[in-house]
């Protein structure tokens, strides 16, 4: 696989391009705005910096139009084939394990599709040796409470076809969600993926497949992320995504620490769970069930805030959405973007135009085929106080 895709970007190319499907858009899009912040979230010596680096204005290379058949061509078409992993990313995995910081856990199994994973015996899932997200196990640092008198918006599994009448009521509404995206998702919908960068709306990683991650090894593991992040990056004028939701809620301490030491990233859950992803479902959930859900949380105590798990994955997960809106504001909460909450009123992005508040200089401008032959360093950063101060970060059994 050529490599040269992996450039930082910046702009985006507004030449016309083969269109990935006809039905995709009808006008182009080219974003330009400059990235919302000014410092870089992890210090220099941080793997992402080496992965991700960009120029400040444009690294000169035009990129293919979002939606175009060439924009699409240098990704997996389904489940990544780790042996096509650029070298950068497994060089810092590989660092990574060296240096101890990603635990050596064995992966889990799903003994029949859309089960919880289990573990080898002698293995706790609530224990902190693997403390899993599926069994409500806290890491310390995870984000599932918002602060109190917050409710914490955003939505899984987008874009979808469901997606354009979700943006329309944003938009009518003013308000600002984070969409936890999945990569083949956006190859196949650009024209809502790029619209909610266009409306500002803060964009999230949420994997390539949609994989229980804990069953996977760690370079699919990587896959998934990476590749997720990498085409974000490259199609919102460079754009690096500072959180990531786990589909199924599927994490543990090794998914989570090649999250944050490879990428940077820090993961996001929830506190409670409308299971509107079952609305079209046999057997599955009903609008009745999550209007009585919603009404006992919306009415209830502020402590801690709400982050509740809401799709836009159909016309039926929308409406449960809309028509729990007025009861969240006539109840007095405060709704904000879950990834602007988790930030702690920074960016809910990693990177800027400078580099620790400096300016760039060609030495943080990766050239050529340089992401090939990079070596990274294996530093462990933690989250400034600013972003984890209001959020529970306890772990519970």
């Amino acid at each position: 696989m050529l490599l040269s895709f992996l450039l930082p970007a910046f702009f985006l190319s507004a030449s016309a391009a083969p269109s990935l499907n006809s039905r995709h858009h009808g006008h182009e899009h080219r974003i330009v705005q400059r990235l919302p912040s000014n410092e870089w979230f992890h210090p220099r010596d941080h793997p992402v910096h080496r992965l991700f680096r960009r120029d400040a204005d444009t690294d000169g290379i035009s990129y293919a139009q979002v939606g175009s058949s060439t924009w699409a061509a240098p990704y997996p078409s389904s489940t990544p084939d780790v042996s096509q992993l650029p070298a950068a990313w497994t060089d810092a995995l590989n660092a990574a394990v060296q240096a101890g910081s990603i635990p050596n856990i064995p992966q889990s199994t799903s003994p029949t599709p859309d089960s919880n994973p289990v573990y080898p015996d002698g293995y706790d899932p609530t224990g902190p040796d693997v403390c899993s997200g599926t069994y409500k196990c806290r890491i310390p640092g995870n984000i599932w409470d918002a602060p109190d008198g917050f409710l914490g918006t955003g939505f899984d599994d987008g874009p979808t076809t469901a997606s354009p009448a979700l943006l329309d009521f944003l938009e009518a509404n003013n308000e600002t969600v984070t969409h936890f995206m999945i990569g083949v998702n956006i190859i196949d919908q650009p024209d809502s993926f790029t619209r909610s960068v266009e409306l500002g709306h803060d964009i999230a990683v949420h994997t390539w497949t949609h994989p229980y991650m804990t069953t996977l090894s760690n370079e699919d593991v990587l896959a998934q992320l990476g590749w997720t992040m990498q085409l974000i990056h490259n199609s919102t004028g460079g754009r690096l995504p500072k959180f990531w939701r786990p589909p199924y809620g599927d994490t543990d301490v090794r998914v989570n620490a090649i999250a944050k030491e490879v990428f940077g990233m820090e993961t996001i859950l929830w506190n409670q769970d409308t299971e509107d992803w079952s609305l079209t479902e046999t057997g599955g959930t009903t609008a009745q069930a999550i209007n009585a859900s919603m009404t006992t949380w919306l009415t209830g105590s502020k402590t801690p805030g709400l982050i509740i798990l809401e799709h836009e994955l159909s016309d039926e997960s929308v409406q449960a959405f809309e028509a729990a809106y007025p009861v969240m504001k006539s109840n007095g909460w405060n709704l904000q973007s879950v990834a602007q909450l988790a930030a702690g009123g920074q960016s809910a992005y990693q990177n800027a135009i400078s580099i620790d508040a400096g300016s760039v200089t060609p030495a943080d401008i990766i050239l050529g085929d340089a992401l090939t032959t990079s070596s990274v360093s294996s530093t462990t950063t933690s989250l400034p106080s600013s972003t984890s101060s209001s959020f529970s970060s306890r772990t519970t059994s």
